[in-house]
């Protein structure tokens, strides 16, 4: 169960990061680039219109909530 736990963990810890928002929103972008292209229309400017949006929003949230903390555990 501690092998299970520790791989479970590791993957939370790859996918979702510091930001469980920014792995929504990434989620939600692959959903409407998956619907876009299901229904015929041009999906490919979702995931770089994300990313644009995305990382200037997370990094300004970062420097605003002050010092970033280190992580406590392993």
């Amino acid at each position: 169960m501690t092998r299970l736990r520790t791989f479970l963990r590791f993957w939370y810890d790859f996918i979702v990061g510091d930001d469980w928002r920014v792995a929504l929103a990434v989620v939600a972008a692959l959903a409407l680039t998956y619907a876009l292209s299901a229904a015929g229309l041009p999906a490919w400017p979702v995931l770089p219109l994300t990313v644009t949006v995305l990382l200037p929003l997370s990094l300004w949230g970062r420097r605003t909530s002050g010092a970033v903390k280190p992580r406590q555990g392993g």
